[in-house]
């Protein structure tokens, strides 16, 4: 590195690593001091470097330790499919989710459209947190009209397969068609930050919104993500197989 390496430069060496496989999943990067003393920077600039690798998915904050490298994100969607369809779970092989609650709850107005019922209808949610090496990566709550319920009275119960959509929508005969994804930031409530190891006093989140629907048109779970990072998108996606 040269005299001038500035957090660009940092995130590619560390990026580099990661790809290569000399930093794998699970490993533990090094602090921001021994960051600063290798490449001779100021501390905003690791800091800056991190965030990066962070915001690409490709480490991790994790509580006690430091930052980490992540695992195969399967944060995409499409992704959580095929591993299902190859697999029988739609969680990576280093993930784990763990149910926060579940129990019925009146939609409310972010819900509510979405599964095309009117506010304050009861619906199902199934809250969990998904981790990733150990470290909280995410929590999802996902919302279920009663006609996926009735025929997936599995999703009552407090046990996580990582494909409960895959199974509701194996029971009711249709296969995913695509998924709208809603993206936005706000601060995380006090809740989301213990749930997720967060510390800081104002922790900015991403809030990840997702209407499933099948083949047949009807939706079968509208999820709602918080994950730590900012960014505003909105996309569609298809989720079947090209033939």
């Amino acid at each position: 590195m040269s005299e001038n390496t500035g957090y660009v430069e940092i995130a590619a060496h560390y990026r580099k690593q990661i790809q290569e496989g000399a930093l794998r999943p699970g490993d533990t990067m090094p602090s921001l001091r021994q960051v600063c003393d290798q490449f001779g920077v100021a501390q905003t600039t690791a800091n800056r470097a991190y965030r990066a690798l962070k915001m690409e998915g490709l480490t991790l904050a994790k509580a006690g330790v430091g930052t980490i490298v992540a695992g195969r994100s399967s944060n995409n969607i499409a992704s959580r499919v095929q591993t299902y369809e190859a697999t029988g779970r739609a969680l990576g092989a280093d993930e784990s989710s763990r149910i926060l609650e579940i129990g019925t709850v009146g939609a409310d107005e972010l819900v509510a459209p979405r599964l095309d019922v009117a506010p304050g209808t009861p619906v199902h949610v199934r809250r969990r947190v998904v981790s990733r090496g150990g470290a909280p990566l995410h929590l999802s709550s996902s919302f279920y009209p009663a006609y996926v319920i009735a025929v997936t009275p599995e999703l009552t119960e407090p046990t996580s397969t990582g494909g409960s959509r895959e199974l509701a929508a194996e029971r009711l005969g249709a296969a995913q068609d695509q998924v709208l994804e809603e993206v936005t930031s706000r601060l995380a409530t006090e809740a989301e930050k213990s749930a997720l190891g967060l510390t800081a006093g104002d922790v900015v989140v991403t809030q990840v919104v997702r209407t499933v629907t099948l083949t047949d048109g009807r939706v079968v779970e509208v999820a709602v993500k918080v994950a730590g990072g900012s960014t505003i998108l909105r996309w569609t996606t298809s989720l079947r197989s090209e033939t």
